[in-house]
């Protein structure tokens, strides 16, 4: 093997999780090369539509019919539109099986889906962590809160992560930057839920946006046009923040375009001693070696790569003698969401577009058993006052017609719920034997769907968010009907989970195979559970602690 074709590690995808990998390993001195399936991205060159107006976008900023068929699964997406489809696939190119309904929502790009994540950042708590062996359901999480609680501490440092404490111990304390401002409904609202009930509160969102500057980072400019790429750095992504600290570093190597095929497995060493990549642009196969490897291709990626890993000792996928890879798929299901009018306000305005809104944490199945289901769920909840694309759909004509349109209109809220799976062995993946993607990889077969649990959650999610609007003082309440299948939330997880027993998991409570110790894996593909937080957070906490324990092994020659 050429020299140049050797490293001391190895990251495959360069998304939240790979950008930390990056980070992590080539701070500690170590050869590291990224491979990115994707085309490069560089931090605010190329973001085309960052600073477009509406009138510069064609169409109204509405696909063509053409272009509705190139991007049938990613149009059902809110933020997917003509001035941010850049980031995202055509799912034309990159087809894939749906055994029963799954939204599968990629961005094949240096940074992958961190340019344009949600950004909300909770932690997690020992009452998810613990949940699975309180419950009797799945296995048990090989981590307490204790483990990853100090990598929290040293991820949210340095993302920069804004928001407000609460003391709650179902979402625990972090580190973090001056809040977002709340807008006057949003107090108000914040105020009456906490006279109205004892076990919820409505808190201003902990996201990874800065309201200050921040380790080279420019403050919020309060747009809202985050998706498009945000030119000042303000919200994390990769681009922004973790690949600028690799690259200073000198020890990253950077290869975009670069499809990975399947781990080279070394039989007498035990050990994974490379990967093999497919050029994106010319299907030419490549050969790259190191000693220690990450996955971390997000969570059907990185599990499609181990599944097409396979050779006489794992003729099932690679570290899969448990048998368990490719199963346990979930991901949060959105529901019970409601909207409603609030009366009054009208001298009150705000300026700018703030990135997010407010947050209701869990309260179900917190102090208290619900009778009817396991686990809980939060909301996000976001309000404003009406601007002049109502027009769309109210009647008139003429000079005061316009005029009208040019005032704010009524203040509203939108509620939207975010509710836990459970890990059923049934939800998986598998590898369609027979087709093939354009560049020879094998179509991944997803087979997912929510259950009694989820079904009894989703409606105890709609019936609390009525409740809580009325009871708030919204008018004209109404249900906002969500019938999104699994993959919509973005969050998948599990099909290589974690855990203390090799013979029910894929992974160690340090994210390493059990197989191989080499080979780690720490993207969303590692989850035991869900808890109902947004997880990126935990995936960047996870991943900074297994390259600590990953170049700990090397030195000690264990790896």
């Amino acid at each position: 093997m050429d020299d140049k074709n050797t490293y001391d590690a190895i990251v495959v995808g360069s998304g939240i999780t790979g950008g930390w990998a990056a980070k992590e390993l080539t701070e500690s001195g170590l050869k590291t090369l990224v491979l990115e399936r994707g085309r490069n991205v560089v931090h605010g060159k190329d973001y085309p539509t960052a600073n477009l107006a509406p009138w510069e976008l064609p169409h109204g900023n509405e696909f063509t019919l053409k272009e509705q068929e190139e991007y049938a699964i990613q149009k059902h997406l809110w933020i997917v539109k003509p001035d941010t489809k850049h980031f995202f696939v055509k799912d034309t190119d990159f087809p894939y099986e749906q055994v029963k309904p799954f939204h599968w929502f990629r961005g094949y790009q240096v940074g992958g889906k961190s340019l344009m994540w949600s950004r909300h950042t909770f932690r997690w708590s020992d009452l998810d962590f613990e949940a699975n062996a309180r419950e009797g359901i799945g296995i048990d999480w090989p981590i307490r809160y204790r483990d990853i609680e100090p990598w929290y501490d040293y991820v949210e440092r340095f993302i920069g992560v804004s928001g407000q404490n609460e003391g709650l111990s179902q979402l625990p304390d972090q580190q973090l930057l001056p809040p977002h401002e709340m807008n006057c409904l949003e107090r108000t609202v914040k105020e009456r839920l906490s006279k109205a009930y004892n076990d919820r509160v409505m808190i201003v969102p902990r996201i990874a946006v800065l309201t200050q500057p921040h380790n080279g980072r420019g403050a919020c400019q309060s747009r809202n046009l985050c998706a498009r790429g945000c030119p000042f750095g303000a919200y994390f992504s990769s681009n922004s923040s973790t690949l600028p600290a690799a690259t200073r570093t000198g020890n990253l190597t950077l290869r975009p375009f670069s499809i990975v095929h399947s781990l080279i497995y070394d039989e007498k060493k035990n050990r994974a001693i490379g990967v093999q990549v497919i050029d994106a642009e010319t299907r030419e196969m490549h050969e790259y070696r190191a000693r220690v490897i990450f996955l971390n291709g997000s969570t059907l990626n990185s599990t499609l790569i181990l599944m097409n890993s396979v050779s006489s000792r794992f003729p099932h996928g690679f570290a899969n003698t448990s048998g368990v890879l490719g199963r346990y798929l979930m991901d949060h299901q959105t529901a019970g969401a409601a909207y409603g009018i609030w009366e009054g306000d009208e001298n009150k305005y705000y300026a700018g577009r703030k990135p997010n809104g407010m947050y209701i944490p869990r309260f179900r199945n917190v102090h208290t058993k619900h009778p009817d289901f396991l686990r809980g769920y939060a909301y996000e909840c976001y309000s404003g006052r009406d601007d002049w694309s109502r027009g769309k759909e109210l009647p008139g004509i003429g000079a005061d017609y316009k005029k009208e349109m040019t005032e704010p209109g009524r203040w509203h809220m939108y509620m939207e719920g975010y509710g836990e799976c459970l890990p059923y062995e049934s939800n998986g993946v598998t590898l369609d034997p027979e087709k093939k993607d354009p560049w020879g990889m094998p179509i991944l077969k997803v087979d997912m769907q929510f259950r009694e649990n989820e079904m009894k959650m989703k409606a105890d999610m709609q019936a609390a968010s009525l409740e809580m609007m009325e009871k708030s003082g919204f008018k004209e309440v109404n249900v906002v009907p969500l019938h999104a299948p699994p993959g919509a939330t973005i969050h998948e997880m599990g099909t290589a989970r974690m855990g203390n027993d090799p013979r029910n998991s894929v992974l160690n409570k340090f994210n390493q195979t059990h197989d191989v110790p080499n080979v780690f894996v720490t993207d969303g593909s590692c989850m035991v559970s869900t808890a109902c937080q947004n997880p990126s957070l935990t995936y960047m906490a996870l991943t900074a602690r297994a390259c600590h324990h990953a170049v700990e092994e090397m030195k000690k020659g264990n790896i």
